[in-house]
């Protein structure tokens, strides 16, 4: 279901991405350039394994994993696994607090609130929760697999167009069920975090989806990957391209949120009252394809505009948001001044943009302990909920922070964890014909 373009890709197929380009091909020429490859690592294999907070108690089973997409890689990190999820819940879970942008609308019409179930035949859940995240789509696999050093990364990294609905179908049909983060978790705003009481239709499974770097930097642009979002004419968010003629168009068709959506209209008991996912964002190429970076350039403001207006219909159908950092730098490797700086820029570049948020996505699942300066220092900015990379659930929750993996469903997973996959859908059918084999 595709459309014309907006101008503004108009302009991008007469003139502007030529810019574009010349960063890629700059980018293509450094030794860390585009999409870090993976270290040499044994176990399972993901966008870098650091689960659960270094310096807890009865650590055990060590993983290593390879680097996340993006357009200023600093390297890769390896590091321990987690001790198996801790038993305690904290303190007595608050009353919820939707207040936050709470859905209102999905892109059919139907009251987002609509529950998956009657409330009154709703069961507690305590058992383990699904966190699977991915980057932005491929939507054209000609561009992505093309044989160079990138194209190892976007076989890597990424999933099509097919293999995520594919992907999203089996999951519906196995009985998992999005869940907000904040129906899971308590951040209070005294700092505090405790684990809410998760009550689910019986026999539904709850699943958080997330999404990386839905930032859309430059060596996406020609790549096959769409190049921002946008809303098209009947308000709904949409995935702008260029397709494989050069038109400039806009589809609901080629990206995960306008996909969710639809899925999720076409199918409300896969959402639990109009949950969606998280968006993970970094800042310095600005967000959501809109190069927001840099309040000083000219063209910021009419940037940062566009980008309100999507952000606020994102927040309106159940999308929440993340911080991913603001340059991706491996946090466990830089200095505390460096994050600082970091953490200043997302603060205040994106924050202003998204809003305020405890969501903390560690670039590169790269995490640092409890007792570092730099998890104090993202503490003191209000970031009370950290996420890693791992191969299963994780969640342990402390009195002012909890931390969770996240499944990493990419190229890696689908070629080489088929058998971790299994719960959750068949990867050899998932496999689209167009990756590398």
């Amino acid at each position: 279901m595709r459309s014309p373009a907006a101008p503004f890709l108009r302009r991008i197929v007469a003139g502007g991405i030529a810019a574009s380009l010349a960063i890629l091909l700059l980018a293509a020429c450094s030794p860390n350039a585009g999409i870090s490859p993976p270290p040499a690592s044994k176990g399972a294999a993901k966008e870098t394994v650091a689960p659960g907070p270094n310096g807890a108690a009865g650590r055990s089973s060590a993983s290593s994993g390879a680097a996340a997409p993006t357009g200023d890689p600093v390297g890769t990190a390896a590091g321990e696994r987690s001790a198996p999820p801790s038993s305690g819940n904290g303190p007595a879970a608050a009353a919820p607090d939707r207040s936050a942008d709470p859905p209102t609308e999905n892109p059919a019409g139907t009251p987002a609130g609509t529950p998956a179930g009657a409330a009154a035949s709703r069961v507690p859940y305590d058992g383990p929760i699904e966190h699977l995240f991915f980057h932005p789509l491929i939507v054209y696999p000609e561009r992505a697999f093309t044989g160079d050093r990138l194209a190892k990364g976007y076989d890597d990294y990424f999933v099509t167009v097919p293999e995520f609905k594919k992907i999203l179908a089996s999951l519906y049909e196995r009985g998992y069920l999005l869940v907000d983060i904040f129906d899971v978790l308590d951040v209070r705003e005294d700092g505090t975090v405790a684990r809410k009481t998760l009550r689910l239709p019986e026999g539904k499974k709850p699943l958080i989806l997330s999404v990386d770097d839905l930032n859309y930097y430059p060596y996406m642009v020609r790549r096959g990957n769409a190049v921002r979002l946008v809303l098209d004419e009947e308000g709904n968010v949409a995935a702008a391209s260029i397709d494989r003629d050069g038109r400039p168009v806009v589809s609901r068709d080629d990206e995960i949120v306008p996909i969710v959506d639809r899925f999720v209209s076409e199918h409300p008991d896969f959402s639990l009252d109009g949950a969606k996912g998280i968006l993970n964002l970094t800042g310095y190429e600005g967000i959501l394809g809109y190069r927001t970076q840099n309040p000083a350039r000219p063209e910021a403001e009419a940037e940062r505009q566009a980008a309100l207006r999507v952000v606020e219909r994102l927040k309106a159908t159940g999308w929440r948001f993340a911080s991913h950092s603001y340059g991706h730098p491996d946090v466990a490797k830089i200095s505390l001044e460096r994050l600082k700086e970091d953490t200043r820029k997302w603060k205040t570049e994106v924050e202003p943009l998204v809003g305020p948020t405890p969501l903390y996505v560690y670039p590169f699942g790269s995490h640092v302990p409890p007792s570092d300066a730099k998890f104090r220092l993202l503490q003191s900015q209000g970031f009370h909920v950290f996420f890693g990379v791992g191969p299963k659930p994780y969640l342990r929750m402390e009195q002012d922070w909890a931390f969770m993996d996240r499944r990493h469903i990419d190229g890696i997973a689908l070629k080489t964890q088929k058998d971790l996959l299994r719960p959750l859908f068949d990867a050899d059918a998932v496999l689209d014909p167009a990756r590398p084999r």
